[in-house]
């Protein structure tokens, strides 16, 4: 029996702002970007980076789908168009995600909608979402 080996990759964020101008937000594997605060800033504020992670994960868990299905060799792409509405009341927060996905390649439309539903079952994002995760805030 073979042993399965995962690779780790680092985790995490780090978000910095000072007295004037924007979030800047850097990864643990070094990447960074700038976060926009006015409405119609080109860019990414904080909810585009949350329909970003579950629309970019549903893509990679799209293509992971396929190939535990067999069917890679006929994949030629996934797209995944993540919208959402915030929540009337209090606290802030987002209510509803609404995520659309086409799946191309020479596929049946019964393949595409098992791709589709297999790939939010493997999202750690849409799972992520899905649950009701712990978050601890330490103050240093």
């Amino acid at each position: 029996m073979s042993e399965i080996k995962i690779k780790t990759r680092p985790v995490g964020a780090t978000a910095t702002l000072g007295r004037t101008g924007r979030p800047q937000v850097t990864t643990e594997t070094g990447g960074s970007l700038e976060i926009v605060t006015g409405a119609s800033d080109p860019g990414f504020n904080p909810l585009d980076l949350l329909y970003s992670s579950l629309a970019g994960c549903l893509v990679l868990s799209a293509r992971i789908a396929a190939s535990r299905l067999g069917i890679l060799n006929r994949f030629d792409e996934a797209r995944a168009h993540v919208t959402g509405e915030k929540a009337g009341e209090e606290p802030s927060r987002v209510a509803r995600f609404a995520a659309h996905m086409e799946i191309k390649g020479d596929f049946t439309e019964l393949e595409k909608q098992e791709i589709a539903h297999m790939a939010e079952d493997i999202c750690t994002v849409s799972n992520t979402l899905r649950g009701s995760p712990e978050i601890t805030l330490q103050v240093g």
